[in-house]
């Protein structure tokens, strides 16, 4: 197992960061500040690094899958939840986003902090790359994510995505629209050089 290389606290938790493990960030702390959940919702929380969403989520709902395709990440989250006295409402699974789940598995609420960044090729090679590197737009994971996601929601469920302004937050509203979804900007925050951190809430309107 790596070695924790920061240790931060949130909310009364406690969470250990370990080497190739994404650090939580100003994205973390704003998708954190805005999370709004109610007793009972089943929650899945993607690419969850070291599981700071997840345990804040299950704080709330006590039903929560945590997902990452780093093993680094879900070693690390694993860990945070048993310290943080969460291990009974939170499941663990290594994954490509969605491929860990079987098809019959849905949920009131689905969290990405994406990797919404643009990057140039080979940057998505090492683990941490993945955790931010979008490609060339910063938009093929987020692109794949709006396309697949309603097929892992109850109906009327939700949908809280992080990404960034640089990535085209008004194609993001499309294409949440185009699968059926009302999209909404819930919570932003300014981050020098000409980008905004943009959080949005996507409900599936099933006819």
């Amino acid at each position: 197992m790596p070695y924790p290389i920061k240790r931060l606290s949130f909310d009364g938790f406690c969470f250990d960061v370990y080497e190739d493990v994404y650090e939580p960030a100003e994205d973390s702390f704003l998708f954190a500040e805005n999370l709004h959940i109610t007793p009972g919702m089943r929650v899945l929380d993607l690419g969850t690094g070291c599981g700071i969403l997840a345990g804040l989520a299950a704080k709330k709902s006590g039903q929560v899958l945590a997902v990452d395709v780093n093993p680094f990440a879900v070693r690390c989250a694993k860990e945070n939840a048993q310290r943080n006295g969460l291990c009974d409402r939170i499941a663990f699974l290594r994954g490509d986003m969605f491929g860990a789940l079987r098809l019959d598995v849905w949920f009131d609420l689905v969290l990405f902090n994406a990797p919404y960044l643009p990057s140039e090729v080979g940057e998505e090679e090492t683990w941490i790359g993945r955790s931010w590197a979008g490609g060339v737009d910063g938009r093929l994971v987020v692109d794949r994510f709006i396309a697949e996601v309603s097929a892992y929601l109850k109906p009327a469920g939700r949908v809280l995505l992080m990404q960034s302004t640089l990535t085209g937050v008004e194609k993001t509203l499309r294409g949440f629209r185009q699968q059926g979804f009302s999209a909404c900007v819930v919570a932003e925050r300014c981050l020098p050089f000409f980008e905004t951190l943009t959080l949005i809430e996507a409900k599936y309107m099933i006819a």
